[in-house]
């Protein structure tokens, strides 16, 4: 009985932390750094200066894209689930010139649930046609092994 004990009181302090472990990917501090780029003043050479790189670029438009995302450990009871606690994206539109001409900062509040269409497409054509009949039968007799002769 003391064993079971000392192995769970174990378990407790080895999986308790004052701080909570965080991932953070992409870009950090983006929206203090979105603060300094400036509308028909910053270029393309100011704004690699201030963020980097960008994490993508449009090809159609001349628009660069950065994504901070934080997820954390929410606690101890729901058993090491992850929440999203920061999820920040930059927009940056440029003009012809190089020079930004619009920003926008999207964090968590603007995120959006998906909803995904659960319709399934119906096929128009069916499998008791004569060419599927006549390729399944030559499918299974090239699958089928081979029968040895004694």
């Amino acid at each position: 009985m003391k064993i079971i004990s000392l192995i769970t009181i174990f378990l407790f302090t080895l999986n308790c932390s004052i701080n909570k472990v965080s991932n953070t990917h992409g870009f950090r501090f983006l929206d203090e750094k979105f603060k300094k780029i400036l509308v028909k003043v910053s270029n393309k050479n100011d704004v690699r200066n201030i963020i980097g790189p960008p994490s993508s670029k449009s090809k159609f438009d001349d628009m660069w894209f950065y994504i901070e995302r934080k997820k954390t450990n929410q606690s101890l009871i729901k058993l090491g689930k992850k929440r999203i606690s920061k999820n920040n994206v930059v927009i940056i539109e440029f003009n012809n010139n190089g020079l930004v001409i619009n920003k926008s900062l999207l964090d968590i509040n603007n995120m959006q649930d998906v909803k995904f269409a659960e319709k399934k497409t119906i096929k128009k054509f069916g499998q008791d046609n004569f060419v599927h009949n006549v390729l399944s039968t030559l499918r299974e007799k090239i699958n089928a092994p081979t029968r040895r002769k004694k």
